[in-house]
């Protein structure tokens, strides 16, 4: 297949029409929670989508019409593959898309350093399929600087046309793809906020870029913010989820002091929030949960040092998150000392695991560290959770655990609630356990005397 390599530059409106007509074939690279919610929304705008994905699971999943994410129903799946909605490990069809998007993970190493190793290496498949006119944009949660230093140079060196990207006032006639940054704002098992209302935003390498990116985001989102490059769009995800990782840092160490002073920081938060200005409510819990909030201020934090520049504010954020499982299982161990138990040999029930409140997101769930420390500590640990029948091996931990039945709680020394599930019946679980330790104020309302909120 001979792709042509010749694109005038100020030729934009090739792709902005086929976008304009829904003819753009796009591919999303990535079908986890952010990927594959943001190709059914493209899939429902008539837009030819294929879903790439190097797990053979999901691309089985999909093409048989079968959904692994919770809030997503089988029957959208199965709906968008009969209006020609495909999933494939095969990247060789890249070449044929006008629109590529990236969409994997960028978690952290074991040293809490960037590992971008899922960029560079999508990058290294993405290259050789490169032809003049595509547009490429990365939704990763990174680092400022990324786009531009790292994916670019990828996309440059190793396609097969000598293609340069688009930027701005170059007369060269091999610069013929352009390539955009626009973040993820995707909120797992949210169901007051529509997909198309979060307004989306864009920073291209030159303003071609910008303009055909937003073009094709404005087919899918209510309102697009344009920025002035892929580093602005990629500090303004890192700056909106580090102000909601200092905040619930700022209300844990409110909370754990509140625990020493007999005051209940829930009742405080809740008069708090009755100031009609100046304060938005955050939540404290047992350790930050999810893809971007505990990772992303440690992305700014290590890029920072190219600078010469320590952000300490961040830092100690993240330090005191961090703590938080470990003060769960301080407070686990206290819990069961009042009732003249030891940690080692008791049996703990954790109630709830993933990351979040009616969610089957468990990426970076603070219940993984406080399962792995009371284990570490002798304890039988068994979870219940309705969204997880299983757990097995994660990227930190082995657990290999089944699900429990909730109809056996009597016989467990410590009910832990990590994870505050809509499902669970709270009063009877209290009147039912030993012991209740709770660190999500679930049990709120409730005065038994088996119940520590922590």
């Amino acid at each position: 297949m001979t792709l042509s390599t010749a694109l005038p530059l100020t030729d934009v409106g090739t792709l902005h029409a086929k976008i304009d007509n829904r003819a753009a074939a796009i591919g999303v690279i990535g079908l986890g929670y952010v990927g594959l919610p943001l190709a059914l929304l493209f899939e429902e705008q008539s837009f030819p989508v294929t879903g790439f994905d190097i797990d053979t699971h999901k691309v089985t999943d999909l093409n048989r019409g079968e959904s692994y994410i919770q809030h997503i129903p089988s029957t959208q799946i199965s709906s968008a593959n009969a209006k020609g909605f495909r999933a494939t490990n095969e990247f060789a069809a890249l070449a044929t898309m006008d629109v590529i998007i990236i969409c994997v993970p960028t978690p952290l190493d074991e040293y809490r350093a960037p590992d971008l190793s899922y960029i560079s290496s999508t990058a290294e498949a993405v290259a050789p399929r490169l032809h003049a006119g595509q547009l490429v944009i990365l939704e990763s949660t990174t680092y400022p600087g990324t786009t531009k230093e790292m994916l670019l140079p990828i996309l440059e060196s190793r396609n097969h046309f000598g293609l340069k990207a688009s930027v701005e006032h170059s007369t060269a006639e091999n610069e013929n793809f352009f390539l955009a940054y626009a973040p993820e704002r995707e909120d797992p098992g949210n169901q007051t906020v529509a997909r198309r209302d979060i307004p989306k935003v864009v920073g291209g390498l030159d303003s071609r870029a910008t303009e055909l990116a937003s073009a094709l985001y404005e087919t899918i989102f209510n309102r697009v913010v344009q920025l002035s490059s892929p580093a602005a769009a990629e500090m303004t995800k890192l700056l909106e989820n580090i102000y909601r990782c200092v905040n619930i840092a700022l209300v844990n160490e409110l909370k754990l002091l509140c625990l020493r002073m007999g005051l209940d920081i829930w009742e405080i938060i809740e008069a708090a929030s009755t100031k009609p200005f100046g304060f938005q409510p955050f939540y404290p819990g047992p350790g930050l949960g999810g893809h971007c909030i505990p990772v992303d201020p440690f992305y700014l934090s290590w890029k920072a040092r190219e600078w010469d520049f320590r952000t300490r504010f961040i830092e100690l954020a993240g330090e005191i998150n961090t703590a938080m499982p470990y003060h769960v299982v301080n407070s686990v161990a206290s819990a069961l000392d009042s009732y003249h138990k030891p940690v080692k040999g008791s049996k703990i029930l954790v109630l709830g695991i993933a990351y979040k409140k009616d969610s089957d997101d468990l990426r970076e769930s603070p219940a993984l560290t406080i399962i792995e420390l009371l284990r570490s500590k002798g304890a039988e640990v068994s979870y219940h959770d309705p969204y997880f029948p299983f757990v097995g091996r994660g990227r930190k931990y082995e657990l290999q655990m089944r699900c429990a039945d909730l109809n056996s709680i009597q016989q467990y020394d410590c009910v832990l609630i990590v994870t505050d599930h809509s499902d669970y019946d709270y009063s009877s679980i209290v009147e039912q356990a030993q012991l209740v330790v709770d660190t999500r104020n679930a049990t709120r309302g409730i005065s038994l005397n088996n119940v520590v909120r922590c």
